[in-house]
């Protein structure tokens, strides 16, 4: 009882910073609506910038309902579902904000997916329309047949660059393999025709707020994607209790680096959606890779920097980072993955800007978590529950009883950023939401102050010999060795043990490295019981979009190997 009760007391609430609310006097906006007010307060404000091709809110909002009024002509209606497969371009953010502003369900897709996944996530959802890219569309025309998909619309990376650019890219386009000819077919249509064909008049739909918005689908990381229920006022809510987080910090002139994936949720919200309802330029990067981030940092000096830990890692080793100004960044955010506490120190001091570590899933919109901004950050730490958010930790194995403060259990979590549920299965739904409270298959403990840990995924969690281990405790102290740049942890099985150890390490560039060496060096830093058995050098790891390591790739393949032997 001693337990339950303080979950239920809200330990952390005593750390917020001053000014920030437990609760939340939440507007009852959509986020159609929040880009309509942003267009009516400031028309003439750059919105969207890409490769320097700047678009203001007003002009946003005249292309979101000119292509709601394309999608109205296609047939749809409130509650079919429309597909986007696009990197962060202007037309992904267009197309979004014109599905929801007609009613329409957006189905989200990640463009690096195989003909297979997005298979399951058309047929799934029963998308009607598609929205694309040139370089997809043949696939895309190939693979509708096999859908419920009407309509292709495709788009270019041409379509909206600057001078001069514009007028090199139909030059160069094809050869760098940035553009592609798309084939002649029924119903396949190009974008920037097609939205200079209607009129900025889409019919008045009243929205329902508590009405689902979106299928966004899970990452897969555990087995096969499911469509996340997300509502209006799921989606609308998550950002109000994120700029209630961020009380004082920020001001209307902020610029937002767009570069995790919106595809994702974590970019969808924390960039895309928080930009337009706050008014803030989104300065959008479709390839978020070291380069192109320290391009766009150096060129259009963004303010606030939300991205995941390999993009910290991968800025980090960049060799020209020592040579780019990069003092507009006032925040970072950091997400998706645990962030090593070597790559956060090291990034900090580069940059002089702070990383606040947050913590989020799919199905809960995503934020739960964040460090606070100016106040005490725990290194290693989630942070604090968002406003309204309330979380326990429970038994690993009943999934009920509370356990102890600083004990080890699942992480459940109750809030206004909760799905619906998973589209079209009950009985997963079921299983992850029981009187509201969602649970995340998180092993996490909460400290006296109300400080919450993630130890590990619930599957990832290897048990050797009897004892639990978590992978994250052996990758930290592979993280802390000068010649790693990357290391992930999987259970593999043993005859004797049931399941051993075995690190994935790449190394940074031009280091070398025997797997004795790294054995010796994690011998004095980790239990007899957590020692790896093996060690396997590699020059990447498997990964989704937003940098999360696929563990069931890895396992998957150990598997295969240990029954083919």
């Amino acid at each position: 009882m001693a337990g339950e009760s303080s979950y239920y007391q809200k330990p952390w609430l005593a750390h917020y910073e001053p000014g920030i609310p437990e609760h939340v006097q939440y507007e009852s906006i959509c986020l159609p609506d929040c880009l309509k007010r942003s267009a009516q307060r400031f028309p003439d404000k750059m919105a969207l910038s890409f490769q320097g091709y700047e678009v203001t809110f007003r002009e946003l909002k005249t292309m979101v309902d000119r292509f709601a009024t394309a999608l109205t002509d296609f047939g749809v209606r409130p509650g079919d579902r429309v597909a986007i497969l696009l990197p962060n371009m202007i037309p992904c953010v267009v197309a979004y904000y014109a599905i929801l502003q007609i009613g329409g369900i957006a189905v989200m897709n990640n463009p690096l997916y195989t003909d297979r996944e997005l298979h399951h996530q058309f047929t799934d959802s029963g998308a009607t329309v598609l929205i694309t890219l040139d370089l997809l569309g043949n696939r895309m025309i190939d693979l509708r047949p096999q859908t419920q998909i009407q309509q292709i619309v495709y788009t270019s990376i041409g379509d909206y660059l600057p001078f001069p650019k514009n007028l090199l890219f139909p030059l160069i386009g094809k050869r760098k393999k940035l553009a592609a000819d798309v084939k002649s077919a029924p119903a396949v249509y190009r974008w920037k025709p097609l939205l200079a064909q209607y009129p900025p008049s889409p019919p008045e739909v009243k929205l329902d707020f508590e009405g689902v918005a979106m299928y966004q689908y899970t990452g897969g990381t555990t087995g096969v994607s499911k469509g996340v229920m997300l509502t209006h006022a799921n989606l609308s809510k998550q950002i109000q209790q994120l700029l209630s987080w961020f009380t004082g910090a920020f001001e209307d002139s902020e610029i937002m680096l767009g570069a995790l994936p919106f595809f994702h949720v974590f970019g969808l919200s924390v960039s895309m959606n928080l930009a337009i309802y706050s008014g803030w330029g989104n300065v959008l990067v479709p390839k978020p890779q070291p380069p192109q981030l320290l391009e766009a940092i150096s060129k259009y000096r963004p303010t606030f920097a939300p991205l995941v830990p390999t993009m910290y890692i991968g800025l980090l080793e960049h060799p020209d980072i020592e040579k780019t100004d990069v003092s507009s960044i006032k925040g970072c955010f950091s997400g998706s993955a645990p962030l090593p506490v070597e790559v956060l120190n090291a990034f900090e001091k580069k940059t002089g800007s702070i990383i606040v570590e947050g913590y989020g899933l799919t199905e809960t919109c995503p934020v739960t978590h964040v460090n606070p901004y100016k106040g005490q950050r725990k290194i290693g730490s989630i942070g604090l529950a968002l406003p309204d958010t309330e979380c326990r930790i429970v038994d690993l194995d009943d999934g009920q009883t509370d356990v102890p403060v600083g004990d080890i259990g699942e992480l459940l979590i109750k809030g206004p950023q909760i799905m619906k549920g998973y589209w079209n299965n009950p009985a997963a739904t079921a299983e992850s939401l029981t009187d509201g409270w969602f649970h995340t298959g998180d092993i996490a403990r909460m400290d006296e102050e109300g400080y919450f840990y993630i130890v590990d995924r619930k599957k990832d969690m290897i048990l050797s010999s009897g004892y639990n281990v978590y992978p994250r405790d052996v990758e930290e102290v592979f993280f802390e060795h000068p010649k790693v740049m990357e290391a992930t942890v999987v259970g593999v099985p043993h005859p004797k043990r049931g399941e051993a150890i075995k690190v994935f390490v790449v190394l940074k560039e031009g280091q070398t490295a025997t797997a004795e060496e790294l054995m010796l060096y994690c011998q004095d830093k980790l239990a007899k019981y957590k020692w790896p058995s093996e060690i396997e050098f590699r020059k990447e790891l498997p990964k989704t979009n937003v940098g999360k390591v696929l563990k069931k790739d890895l396992r998957a393949m150990e598997l295969e190997k240990s029954q083919g032997s």
